[in-house]
C-alpha cells in the first residue's frame, strides 16, 4: 500500500519508520542531545544561574581579546579571530550562552521530556545571567584598559543603531542559526579537537560578519556605555537586545532545530512514546 513504506512502484518513504537505524551517528547524537537536554531543563536555579553567569564572563574574555587586537591593529578580521578564545572558553569550561539553549532543550521538550515553563525558565535565567556576567566584565575592561573605550564605543554604535528592520532581523536570525549549528556540530562527536574547530569557526563567522547576537553585542555595547564615550543610550541597547533575541530564537529554532528534528522524526516519536509510558507507570 502507498504510504510510509512506499508504493508498489518502489517510491521512497517520506520518513524513516520507527526504530530505523540507517544513520547510527545521527541516532547517537540524538541520544546525547536528549540526555543533556533533560539535565538542562531540570537543573536547579543556583547552578543554572552560575552557569549562565560564567557564560557571560567567558564571552566577555573574547570581547576583550577582540578590542585589544582591533585597537592595536585597526583590522577587524584578526580581531575576530582573537575573539574565538571566548567560545573556546565556553566549550572547555562548560559554561553556556542563551543562544546555545535552542537545539538541546527544545529537542528534549519535543521528545516528551520537560515542560514549556522549564524551557522558558532556562532561557530567561541564562540570558539574564549572561548579561550580568558580561556587564561586570565590560565595566572592568573599560576601567582597567581605558585606551579601549573608544574602540568599544565605535563597535557598540554599530549594533545599537541597527534598529528595527528586515536587515537587522535577518542578521539576528543568521546569528541564531550559526550558534545553533555550532551546537549541533559539537554534539555530533566526542572528539574535543573537532568540537574546538566548530567553536573557532562559528564564533569567527559570528563576529567577522557582524551578525546580531543578543549577548555578545550587548557586552560590546555595555563597554561603550560604561566607558562614557558611547553615542547611543541604554534605551538603544534595550531595543537591540529585544530585537536580536527574537531573531536569534527564530534562527536557532526555525532554521536549525525544527528542520533537524524532521531528520529524526522516528526517534522523536519513540522518545515521546517512552515518556508517555513512564508517565503511565508513575501514575
Amino acid at each position: 500500500m502507498p504510504g510510509e513504506s512506499g508504493d508498489e512502484h518502489g517510491s521512497l518513504p517520506l520518513r524513516s519508520s520507527a526504530g530505523s537505524r540507517d544513520e547510527p551517528e545521527l541516532e547517537e547524537a540524538f541520544d546525547r542531545i536528549i540526555d543533556e537536554g533533560r539535565d538542562r531543563l531540570g537543573r536547579p536555579l543556583l547552578p543554572l544561574a552560575a552557569t549562565g553567569l560564567l557564560g557571560g564572563v567567558d564571552v566577555a574574555v573574547g570581547v576583550l581579546a577582540y578590542l585589544v587586537v582591533e585597537h592595536k591593529t585597526g583590522q577587524p578580521l584578526p580581531a575576530s579571530l582573537a575573539f574565538t578564545i571566548g567560545f573556546v572558553a565556553l566549550l572547555l569550561a562548560r559554561s553556556e550562552l542563551f543562544t546555545e539553549n535552542f537545539l538541546v532543550p527544545v529537542t528534549a521538550l519535543a521528545s516528551g521530556t520537560g515542560t514549556w515553563p522549564r524551557l522558558l525558565r532556562l532561557w530567561l535565567v541564562t540570558l539574564v545571567a549572561n548579561l550580568a556576567g558580561g556587564f561586570v566584565m565590560a565595566g572592568m575592561i573599560v576601567v582597567a584598559l581605558p585606551d579601549l573605550r573608544a574602540t568599544a564605543a565605535e563597535n557598540g554604535l554599530h549594533y545599537a543603531t541597527l534598529g528595527i528592520s528586515w536587515r537587522s532581523l535577518l542578521l539576528a536570525v543568521l546569528a541564531g542559526a550559526v550558534i545553533t549549528l555550532m551546537t549541533r556540530m559539537q554534539h555530533a562527536t566526542n572528539a574535543m579537537g573537532v568540537k574546538l574547530v566548530a567553536a573557532v569557526a562559528m564564533s569567527f563567522l559570528l563576529v567577522a560578519a557582524q551578525l546580531f547576537h543578543s549577548v555578545l553585542d550587548s557586552i560590546i555595547m555595555f563597554a561603550g556605555l560604561l566607558g562614557g564615550q558611547a553615542h547611543y543610550s541604554w534605551g538603544d541597547w534595550a531595543l537591540a537586545l529585544a530585537w536580536s533575541s527574537l531573531g536569534n530564537i527564530l534562527g536557532g529554532i526555525g532554521l536549525v532545530t525544527s528542520i533537524r528534528l524532521l531528520r529524526v522524526s522516528h526517534r522523536v516519536e519513540e522518545a515521546q512514546e517512552e515518556a508517555r509510558e513512564q508517565s503511565g507507570d508513575q501514575a
